[in-house]
């Protein structure tokens, strides 16, 4: 009898080109500019396989996903985004001074790029929302109440899995949240259940465009790990990576 449990591991797909672990989570950047190519469907299912295998607290996999691909609705997330985006924008504060020219040029690509992704989300061919469930999250005693961590701590390693299995595909991605300003109008037009009362059952973790890149991957800037590393106590470092 052939053995069809979860626990067997994905085929590769056919699309998915051989790449190395560490190379892959290098080079997973923010993605925001996309091609119209199409996405293969069998290539977005591995995908979410891989974000179903996140850990997460308990074991809870607290996560649900809605893979938005039809003309009518992408239209409609590019509009709400789109309206975030103009209204978080203007909040940001025009920065004064860079390191270097460098750190200055990043910055302006950062926010062209940011800019272009509000203006052509509808255009992407796949939109992933990332949902977490309102649920009471806060174990206590009778010494009081626990803190255990955010319940978004066992969603948003889904998130981040299914950005790296895209990428092993030649697919770009970008974890966004801006979106959220209007959650409301989302999980209404997403058919998200409410409860009997009408109040949310869910919040969004986060929308994930998904698509071929127009450029290449590559490593980001970063700052180096050791300069945010101590070794054993605050301050104690070690040499430069």
């Amino acid at each position: 009898m052939t053995n069809t449990h979860s626990s067997q591991a994905t085929p590769a797909s056919a699309s998915a080109p051989e790449i190395g672990l560490i190379d892959g989570l290098m080079t997973t950047r923010a993605i925001r500019r996309f091609s119209d190519r199409p996405v293969s469907d069998d290539d977005l299912v591995t995908c979410l396989r891989a974000a179903q295998q996140a850990p997460s607290g308990g074991n809870v996999q607290p996560q649900h996903y809605v893979v938005i691909t039809s003309l009518e609705l992408r239209a409609e997330m590019g509009r709400l985004y789109r309206s975030a985006f103009d209204r978080y924008e203007k909040s940001l504060p025009e920065p004064t001074a860079f390191r270097d020219e460098s750190q200055a040029e990043s910055w302006r690509r950062t926010r062209d790029a940011s800019r272009h992704l509000a203006d052509h989300l509808q255009e992407v061919p796949v939109l992933v929302i990332f949902l977490q469930p309102l649920i009471p999250w806060t174990p206590s005693d009778d010494e009081g109440t626990m803190d255990i961590g955010r319940l978004d701590a066992s969603v948003y390693p889904a998130v981040q899995n299914f950005c790296l299995a895209a990428r092993a595909f030649g697919l770009g991605t970008a974890l966004t949240t801006v979106i959220r300003i209007h959650t409301a109008e989302v999980l209404q037009a997403l058919g998200v259940p409410t409860g009997k009362d009408g109040s949310a059952r869910f919040e969004i973790a986060a929308l994930v465009p998904v698509g071929y890149p127009t450029g290449r991957f590559g490593v980001a800037p970063r700052r180096n790990a050791s300069s945010v590393t101590h070794w054993d106590q605050w301050g104690s470092k070690r040499s430069a990576d």
